[in-house]
């Protein structure tokens, strides 16, 4: 665990889903509490699986209690005054704003824990979590198992009726083990779009 002269950092818990992120969220969180600190924990509205928008909740079921939020700004007109660590999970589908808010937190002197999924479907950077990575003091990055060949999964699969979606679908589809699967890159598939909806890029 971090710790430096002065109080204030940022931790960033990335990977794929099914890779256990949520998880160790709650850890540090509960960890957190035991040592008797002021905790807070948010999550984008946008996840409302298992139970519902007001809990963190991994796919096995272990949960805590969070505000949902719908924007970074958000979180600091609900922050308490006396917060210590502040715990955001799902924070690829926050805005840009939650750059600012995790930095601003951390120089105040809180402990900011953010977890979230590094990339899409399709393999690329998702939202604000490579800047995240790129400023916190911690990066953990956790891997799950390759659904198809048992290899240390780097890629989120997403499925539409039982086949890899394609690359124009849209980037944000909030779901489970139904819509997707941790893969490797070897077995990640993302089928392209056609050509004529591929921009052309030319160089001056």
């Amino acid at each position: 665990m971090y710790h430096g002269t002065r109080p204030g950092w940022i931790e960033v818990i990335s990977g794929v889903m099914f890779s256990g992120k949520s998880e160790e969220l709650i850890r540090r969180v509960r960890r957190a509490v035991l040592a008797k600190k002021k905790v807070q924990v948010f999550k984008s509205h946008l996840d409302d699986r298992y139970g519902g928008i007001y809990s963190v909740t991994t796919h096995d079921g272990i949960a805590a209690e969070a505000h949902p939020v719908n924007s970074a700004g958000e979180i600091m007109r609900l922050i308490r005054p006396d917060a210590t660590v502040v715990a955001i999970d799902e924070a690829q589908f926050l805005d840009e704003g939650i750059i600012e808010v995790a930095s601003a937190l951390a120089d105040r002197g809180v402990r900011v824990i953010l977890a979230g999924t590094d990339t899409d479907f399709r393999g690329e950077p998702f939202g604000a979590m490579p800047h995240l990575m790129a400023i916190a003091e911690i990066v953990d990055k956790l891997h799950a198992i390759c659904v198809v060949c048992g290899d240390p999964a780097c890629r989120n699969q997403r499925l539409i009726d039982g086949r890899p979606a394609p690359w124009n679908s849209p980037t944000i589809m909030v779901g489970g083990s139904e819509t997707y699967e941790a893969r490797c890159r070897h077995c990640h598939r993302v089928p392209k779009v056609d050509a004529a909806q591929v921009p052309m890029f030319v160089s001056e």
